[in-house]
């Protein structure tokens, strides 16, 4: 499909779309040596691995609730993405917990209630024929007056 796209033109590969595509490549020396300079005066005596990152503020407190750290202030300015991944991974299960905790009291509250309207007996089935016997009530007086 890029060969149609390109008109079938090899040259036209060579020239235009590939340093498009690849820009990586095409970099020169002097703008590699730019690059490396710029990310290393960022941080001084500092030089990052593929896999560290900057972590932002919701990182940040996942990172306190895991655990990991014990305020936000001692989190360094760069993290592994293994740390982060593994704060991730341990709040996610304490998350997944409150909600098993909430469902189960969300259950138990509806089984009390339920018992407790059982015994004051208002089930579904009498409110609902009261409803309808209500209907049916204004419905025929509602034929009987005279227009």
């Amino acid at each position: 499909m890029l060969g149609m796209l390109l008109g079938r033109s090899p040259g036209l590969w060579r020239r235009g779309a590939r340093q498009v595509l690849l820009p990586t490549r095409f970099i020169s020396g002097k703008a590699k040596k730019d690059q490396e300079a710029a990310s290393q005066t960022a941080i001084p005596g500092y030089k990052a691995f593929k896999n560290d990152r900057r972590p932002t503020n919701f990182d940040k407190k996942v990172l306190v609730w895991a655990g990991r750290f014990k305020k936000e202030e001692d989190i360094p300015k760069y993290i592994s993405s293994e740390v982060l991944d593994a704060a991730r991974n341990s709040v996610r299960i304490k998350v997944c917990y409150i909600m098993i905790a909430l469902t189960l009291l969300g259950c138990l509250a509806m089984v009390i209630t339920g018992k407790e309207a059982a015994k004051k007996d208002q089930t579904l089935l009498r409110m609902n024929t009261e409803k309808k016997a209500k209907w049916k009530a204004e419905v025929e007086a509602a034929l009987e007056k005279p227009q």
